[in-house]
């Protein structure tokens, strides 16, 4: 006889979940025992990605559920994305197809459009003080498909109007809503005392982004992407910063903030105390790793490009950079356009970075490296080279003493025949493996007595090798 199971009923109520729900978990954290990673469905984690230029939401023709099945696929764990309170014009910054510059029409912002025609991409003016409700069904229904994709969203608020053309396009500008405050230039918008009334607007959306997205594990907040251009100011970055965490003050769960601190390097002077994230761009070579290693918060490189288009350049500074303890990476991949959500697109030359699906699977092998350590314990100290560095290249190790030794080395220029490294190893019998960056495939392995310096012989390798040692 059948009978009534309330565990089956429970069961395929979730199975039926609409796909914009997502079950409320404690949502991605510093890891408490090492905070320079993250601690995220019971599992240490460092994010690694190569991913869209950030309008996969605000842009109507981009099929964000093919991008995001893409990206589970091949492995990536995370992707950033802009609010819709920034678009680019076509043609921005040399990048074609760019997904942060909607068709026009095509633009899906959080405010609703008024009665009233004129918005200068298309359609009518924005009304600053009423949602749209297509906007956060898509952002909610994009940020839960992530969730089960096993993809961390990193929501950028704001953006600085970098030139005219951008605040041309922006809700913000007067020229394009019905409310008439924000008359003032572009490099005021983001301030506490010039914004022309736009404060208000801002704080407002930030609790309505906190307050939708609050039961959602796989998030975190970003300020503002580059806020050191277009005059954005300090103490309006810690002022959002307070926004976020009053609002969350009142919401069942609390998320990581995210502060873009600096392009290249920077040593943070007095973070502010709910900043857990320092996020650089194009930190390479990775010295601002051990500026601000020892605030004890995620180091993030959260976009890189503008070196051409070869798979090189990102594929090392990415190794750099987590090899020297950054928890957090992400490349501009150009690949993945509308029309092209499965990255596929091919760019042209002169386009001002790279990504493909060669690059991808090379984030694959770095984020399985990395994930197969024990990464938590782990620590960068590249002293552990007592030589052998090719000239013009480069080492960075991550080590836990006594136990285990990661390597990375990247040479300039032709192939390596071999290449004889030096290591200081502790007394012990150790295990040591040569990993190909670009297969995968381990392409050497050795054992090594421990006791003193100790010298290893690489196999061949072109441009880069990674090497893992174990003690036994």
């Amino acid at each position: 006889m059948n009978r009534w199971n309330p565990f089956c009923v429970l069961f395929t109520a979730l199975v039926l979940l609409p796909a914009r729900f997502t079950l409320a978990a404690a949502p991605i954290a510093l890891h408490p025992d090492n905070p320079h990673y993250f601690l995220w469905r019971g599992k240490a984690t460092a994010l690694v990605t190569s991913a869209e230029h950030y309008g996969a939401v605000m842009n109507l023709d981009f099929d964000y559920r093919r991008y995001l099945q893409t990206q589970r696929k091949a492995g990536m764990n995370y992707t950033r994305i802009f609010s819709g309170s920034y678009v680019e014009p076509e043609g921005a910054f040399n990048i074609a197809r760019n997904t942060l510059a909607p068709l026009p029409g095509r633009f899906l912002a959080p405010w609703a459009r008024s009665e009233q025609p004129g918005y200068a991409n298309g359609g009518n003016k924005f009304d600053l003080t009423r949602w749209d409700d297509r906007y956060f069904a898509r952002l909610k229904d994009f940020v839960g498909r992530a969730a089960r994709s096993g993809v961390v969203v990193e929501l950028s608020l704001f953006c600085p109007m970098y030139e005219d053309s951008q605040w041309r396009l922006s809700p913000m500008n007067p020229a394009n809503h019905v409310n008439g405050w924000g008359a003032v230039p572009r490099t005021n918008v983001y301030t506490l005392d010039r914004h022309g009334g736009l404060l208000a607007v801002q704080e407002s959306l930030v609790r309505k982004l906190v307050t939708e997205l609050n039961g959602f594990d796989n998030l975190f907040y970003e300020i503002c992407n580059e806020p050191y251009f277009g005059g954005v100011t300090l103490a309006w970055q810690h002022h959002i910063a307070d926004v976020i965490v009053a609002t969350e003050g009142g919401l069942p769960h609390r998320h990581l903030i995210a502060q873009n601190i600096a392009n290249h390097s920077a040593k943070v002077e007095n973070p502010h105390p709910s900043v857990s994230i320092l996020n650089f761009h194009y930190a390479t070579p990775p010295k601002t790793v051990a500026l601000n290693y020892s605030l004890n918060r995620v180091i993030g490189d959260d976009e890189t490009g503008f070196r051409g288009t070869n798979n090189v350049a990102y594929r090392s500074e990415a190794w750099e950079f987590l090899l020297a303890g950054g928890g957090l990476f992400n490349n501009l991949d150009y690949s993945f356009t509308a029309g092209h959500e499965d990255g596929t697109f091919v760019y042209p030359q002169k386009q001002p970075g790279g990504g493909n699906p060669d690059f991808r699977q090379q984030m694959r092998i770095l984020s399985r490296f990395l994930h197969e350590l024990d990464f938590v314990r782990m620590r960068p100290d590249v002293t552990v080279v007592e030589g052998g560095v090719p000239a013009g290249g480069a080492v960075q190790a991550l080590v836990e003493p006594g136990r285990t030794i990661a390597v990375y080395l990247r040479r300039e220029g032709a192939a390596v025949e071999a290449q004889e490294l030096k290591l200081r190893l502790p007394e012990g019998t150790w295990r040591a493996e040569w990993i190909d960056t670009k297969t995968g495939r381990i392409t050497g392995r050795s054992r090594v007595e421990g006791g003193g310096v100790r010298s290893l012989m690489s196999p061949p390798y072109h441009e880069d090798i990674a090497l893992r040692l174990r003690r036994r």
